[in-house]
């Protein structure tokens, strides 16, 4: 499997000698094991006159990424629904596979240093919030009868028993390094562990839904929502009793003292010693 790059494009808070927004765009590369390095990831950064702004320029910013990589990605992931067409339209013309998702952990921290660090430092900066289209959230779906678990439990690990996440035998899954998150190894991370006859087929579908989080909401009669892609949401599980409420508010709770990080794995059964998914998940509010 090749590298999964992670896009932004979008205006900043400068403005140009014109008095215009300037834009940039961002790319940077995907961490997809829990071994990843950091600081080994690749990026680029390029602003982008306000008169330049088209699917063009960016095209030819994603080749000029690629130049400089290491390797060619074989995904780009975007979380701005409003700029899909121009990001669709640059990526497809660059030849490269583009997909909708809102799991861009590493481009989100690196939205958050540049929006402290970077742009507050360059000619033309205007503080306050730089806004993005709201776009409303769909109603979740309900999943697929043939996807739906026989049972399924809430769980905890210690941050610790990831280090041997590598050695695990996981048929489809996603991870990243809980050092980025500055995680300690005495950190709870919660999770939910669905069992099926059809582990597989379920794992499988979900490998193609980009996830991103998962939440209790009890607003949704006390509904577990899958949240993936850019806007879609599924109904992963109901809880119908107030002890299975209770868990899944305590299952928030741990979430929020580990920096929203969580996990989904999928088993045949509970005495399975494999795992035909597993995903590291986080919880992030998108700019």
């Amino acid at each position: 499997m090749g590298s999964i790059w992670e896009l932004d494009f979008y205006s900043r808070p400068i403005l140009d000698e014109n008095q215009k927004k300037v834009w940039e765009v961002l790319i940077c590369e995907s961490p997809t094991t829990i071994s990843a390095n950091p600081e080994s990831l690749f990026r680029f950064a390029k602003y982008c006159p306000s008169t330049e702004v088209n699917s063009g320029w960016l095209r030819t910013a994603i080749n000029e990424a690629v130049e400089k990589a290491p390797s060619p990605p074989v995904r780009i992931r975007f979380f701005r629904r409003q700029m899909n067409n121009m990001i669709t339209k640059a990526c497809t013309d660059a030849g490269i596979a583009v997909q909708p998702s809102r799991r861009i952990l590493v481009l989100y921290k690196w939205l958050e240093q540049r929006m402290e660090e970077v742009y507050p430092n360059e000619p033309g900066y205007q503080g306050g919030t730089n806004p993005s289209v709201r776009l409303d959230a769909p109603v979740p779906q309900r999943l697929p009868d043939a996807l739906e678990s026989e049972k399924w439990g809430f769980v905890t690990l210690n941050a610790s028993d990831f280090a041997e996440m590598s050695e695990w035998d996981i048929g489809f899954g996603e991870a990243f390094p809980l050092s980025m998150m500055g995680i300690e190894n005495s950190t709870k991370i919660p999770g939910i562990l669905l069992f099926s006859g059809r582990a597989l087929p379920l794992a499988a579908w979900m490998s193609g839904l980009e996830l991103a989080s998962l939440r209790f909401d009890p607003s949704l009669n006390g509904r577990l929502v899958l949240e993936t892609g850019a806007t879609e949401s599924w109904v992963l599980a109901s809880t119908r009793t107030p002890q299975m409420q209770s868990e899944a508010s305590s299952f928030e709770a741990a979430k929020q003292k580990a920096s929203g990080v969580h996990f989904i794995g999928i088993q045949s059964s509970p005495e399975s010693e494999s795992f035909a998914g597993f995903w590291l998940l986080q919880d992030v509010v998108l700019p």
